[in-house]
């Protein structure tokens, strides 16, 4: 139904596609893999008219369109679904649905008719849980997602885009978006599908295409490749480990940081202990209180209750700046608004809290901040680059190297590698652990299970704002779900191996089966 041959383009005289080639069929997802300036949403844009291509063809049923703006390609029937929402808050989802092509009646906007249009769509979708008269802001992000696609299908799109769907989902709400799209294809409608979560990408796709530096390498069919080969050609070479191995008993050292009934609104009851070398993985359920727990140890939501210590000093941060001050830092979830200022340089936010919250003793200079962006493997055009044209794993790089320049002793993660590509992953994991080894006590709060399970010396699990167990290095999903879940622990993750890994589970330095997330 779509073939795309031979595409070009330059942004100022920097080739960014080199003559790409794309087809896709009808009832097919076909996957589209790469790291971050690989070209997969450039490609897109220029399918979707938002770029106009310097060369090469789009054929859809063997006609060739030449797309100078969005709505010819609308009319053409392809539809894209932005990481970020097009979507009017204060609006209902009737309204949203028919954005700037209404249905009119006697002059006058037919609301009655957008509606009823809008109920047969949420009906063909089996969605029972938005009506049309719903304002958006009352949604979950999820169906929020819903009503772009619900968009899509009333503009009748039959090539659609989603660039990243699952990004801004909790687990629960992947599962309703995959559910989504299978019903879709059913349809008869072809999904384009960007990515880089592979568990997704070989759950759902027919095929997967990657592309590397502006240039396709392969399409493959799903069923006939695995994490492995996809990995390799995305980023050149072999990943032999994706996790770097895991502390050795003489690399742990004494307790950084301890808590004893911590608790507030949100968080109850918390005992835990992080020592020196040590990386903590944090494992639970969306609301579990798990980014809950990491700001009440930084301050920011703080403890009510309970005792702590850090570096064997009795301290209650009561606020960020206290913790700071103690040597405990947040690498927070959301890093585009609560980690970095977009509009200002590389340098400027790598200085940002020795700046706001100045360390006792020289801050760093202009040599020493250059020397923890390389630390970091930051890939930019210089210190001077604005932070919002970094890729999203170069801004989390600089994210890491803001709080390296405090030179913490307890550095928390929330969600570190959300929206990386893969080889920007194992460039963090490897810093992670390389912090370890240096002294620092680690703590990471991670969605992807075989993340934690690979990074993980020890994982706590959360339910309901308490820690509902603790398991060992190499414990299995199983068990960790099982403990989210609320259920009893069953015996730590299967038997173990010669080196305390547990036998099938992922682990540090061995590649992942077809389908996981390295």
């Amino acid at each position: 139904m779509l073939t795309m041959h031979g595409v070009s383009k330059s942004f100022l005289g920097v080739r960014v596609l080199h003559d790409v080639g794309l087809d896709l069929e009808a009832g097919e997802v076909h996957a589209l893999v790469g790291e971050n300036g690989a070209g997969k949403s450039t490609l897109m844009k220029i399918l979707a008219g938002e770029h106009l291509p310097d060369s090469g063809t789009i054929a859809i049923d063997g006609a060739e369109h030449a797309f100078t703006h969005p709505s010819q390609a609308q009319a053409a029937g392809i539809g894209i679904i932005h990481q970020e929402f097009a979507l009017l808050a204060h609006r209902t989802v009737a309204e949203n649905v028919f954005l700037g092509r209404e249905p009119t009646r006697r002059g006058l906007v037919d609301r009655k008719a957008m509606e009823r249009r809008t109920a047969e769509l949420l009906a063909e979708l089996d969605e029972t849980g938005i009506t049309p008269r719903t304002l958006v802001r009352d949604l979950s992000v999820a169906r929020r997602q819903t009503v772009e696609i619900v968009k899509a299908l009333a503009s009748d799109v039959r090539v659609l885009v989603m660039d990243e769907p699952t990004a801004p989902l909790a687990d629960h709400e992947v599962d309703l978006l995959s559910a989504l799209v299978r019903r879709l294809t059913r349809r008869g409608l072809g999904i384009l599908y960007i990515s880089h979560r592979l568990r997704e990408v070989f759950d759902l796709s027919q095929r997967i295409t990657v592309l590397k530096d502006g240039r396709r390498v392969t399409t493959l069919p799903t069923k006939d490749t695995d994490t492995d080969q996809v990995v390799r050609a995305m980023v050149g070479r072999e990943l032999t480990a994706y996790y770097p191995p895991r502390a050795r008993p003489g690399e742990i050292g004494p307790e950084r940081l301890t808590v004893t009934g911590g608790s507030n609104d949100r968080v109850k009851g918390i005992d835990l202990t992080l020592r020196a070398g040590e990386v903590v993985g944090v494992a639970g359920l969306q609301g579990s209180g798990r980014t809950s727990l990491a700001r009440a140890l930084f301050g920011a939501a703080p403890f009510t209750a309970g005792a702590m210590t850090v570096g064997g000093r009795r301290l209650r941060p009561a606020r960020p700046r206290d913790a700071i001050r103690a040597g405990i830092a947040l690498v927070t979830e959301d890093r585009k608004t609560e980690g970095l200022a977009l509009r200002q340089s590389v340098r400027d936010n790598a200085l940002l809290v020795t700046r706001a919250v100045p360390a006792r003793g020289r801050p760093p200079a202009g040599r020493e901040v250059t020397e923890l962006l390389q630390r970091v493997r930051l890939q930019a055009r210089g210190e001077d680059q604005q932070a919002l044209y970094l890729s999203g794993g170069n801004q989390q790089k600089v994210v890491i190297a803001k709080w390296l320049a405090v030179r913490p002793k307890v550095l928390l993660f929330d969600e570190p590698t959300r929206g990386v590509d893969v080889g920007a992953k194992a460039a963090i994991h490897t810093l992670v652990r390389e912090l370890a080894r240096e002294g620092l006590a680690v703590l990471i709060i991670s969605s992807e299970l075989p993340e934690l399970i690979g990074m993980s010396d020890r994982v706590l699990v959360m339910a309901e704002g308490s820690l509902a167990g603790e398991l060992p290095a190499g414990a299995g999903e199983e068990e960790i779900m099982r403990l989210a879940t609320g259920g009893p622990p069953s015996g730590a993750g299967g038997p173990a191996g010669p080196s305390g890994d547990a036998i099938g589970d992922s682990s540090p330095g061995r590649p992942h089966t077809a389908g996981e997330t390295p």
